[in-house]
């Protein structure tokens, strides 16, 4: 039985939605876990009572998070949002089934999937990753072949792999390996994005051994260089496996482009207090006044978050900052709608 783990912090009315796509088109025996950082009290009760299978667990510093979230409210002070409950994730993996769904509160389903009879297929397979989404970009994957009428496998045989010492200096750049392979033409600026191949942040549904080898050094932080190392080193001892790492033909999973849970890694000189935002839209989510099915399967519409905002959120400057988010994905290869 599939487990679907939904990382989450202070944005209700996305796990809300997350939550109602799971029960809208999710088939097989599955098990909901929502991995919380600090989402305050009364939402997560109102989560629980209408979703009364799904089991919530909080993190270490859930405490410190949810009076981070009041502290930035009453005075302002920045919310640390670079400092994230790594050792909740490994744990819930670790006691999780063979197989796990990683995901987060602002990802949904958009179209019905059988988790079950996707992962008989992996381990008939011997598949060890299966992406549900890929944000309108599969740009970096390459070699498609089909296996059955859901899936396809990915070819990542072409990319250079060794063990982890190695790869380590590749991806670290250490005694200057990467600036030598640089200067010899053997790899250029979009070599790095491609090992992205044999990884997915929030829409895979992996052999949990393979996700715990690719976030085993994580300790409260998020390195990207370090889950590609881990992941290209572990890929390296499975190449022979043509089909380690698959796909679905179509996108099971999208997610937004117009909302954050804190703004460490959207600041853009915008006068926009994120935190303050996801409280106006937490609140009238809490109240039974904002839908979190609007616009659904589509993203929430712009004007539709207009109405929550009050005279302290410039509507311009959302839209502004909104803009930005979008170009920093778009500028990666993303579909941002």
């Amino acid at each position: 039985m599939p487990d679907i783990l939904i990382k989450s912090f202070n944005r209700p009315f996305y796990l809300d939605r997350c939550l109602q796509s799971i029960d809208a088109f999710v088939k097989g025996d599955f098990r909901v876990i929502v991995l919380d950082d600090g989402t305050p009290k009364k939402y997560l009760d109102k989560i629980q009572e209408k979703y009364p299978d799904v089991e919530i667990r909080r993190s270490e510093q859930y405490e410190e998070k949810t009076k981070a979230i009041e502290e930035n409210l009453k005075l302002g002070k920045e919310i640390n949002g670079f400092k994230i409950p790594t050792q909740l994730w490994k744990t819930a993996v670790q006691q999780a089934g063979d197989y796990v769904l990683v995901t987060e509160d602002d990802v949904w389903f958009n179209q019905e999937i059988n988790l079950e009879e996707v992962t008989k297929q992996m381990r008939v397979s011997d598949i060890y990753l299966t992406k549900l989404g890929w944000l309108g970009n599969a740009s970096r994957d390459t070699g498609y072949q089909s296996i059955s009428n859901l899936l396809e496998t990915i070819s990542a045989k072409q990319l250079f792999t060794s063990n982890e010492w190695v790869m380590d200096w590749f991806f670290y750049n250490k005694f200057k390996v990467f600036s030598l392979l640089y200067k010899l033409g053997k790899v250029d600026n979009y070599t790095v994005g491609k090992y992205w191949q044999l990884n997915s942040i929030l829409m895979g549904l992996w052999k949990k051994d393979y996700w715990l080898h690719v976030w085993k050094d994580a300790q409260g932080k998020v390195d990207e260089k370090e889950q590609l190392r881990n992941a290209a080193a572990f890929y390296h001892c499975h190449k022979t496996n043509p089909n380690f790492v698959a796909k679905t033909k179509t996108e099971i999973l999208k997610t937004t482009f117009q909302s954050s849970a804190t703004g460490s890694y959207h600041q853009y000189g915008v006068d926009f207090n994120v935190n303050y935002f996801n409280h106006l839209i937490n609140e009238a989510w809490l109240k039974g006044e904002f839908d979190p099915m609007q616009n659904f399967p589509k993203d929430f519409s712009l004007d539709y978050f207009d109405r929550f905002l009050d005279d302290k959120m410039d509507q311009n400057n959302f839209r502004l900052w909104v803009e930005h988010f979008k170009s920093q994905y778009r500028n990666q290869g993303a579909d941002v709608g």
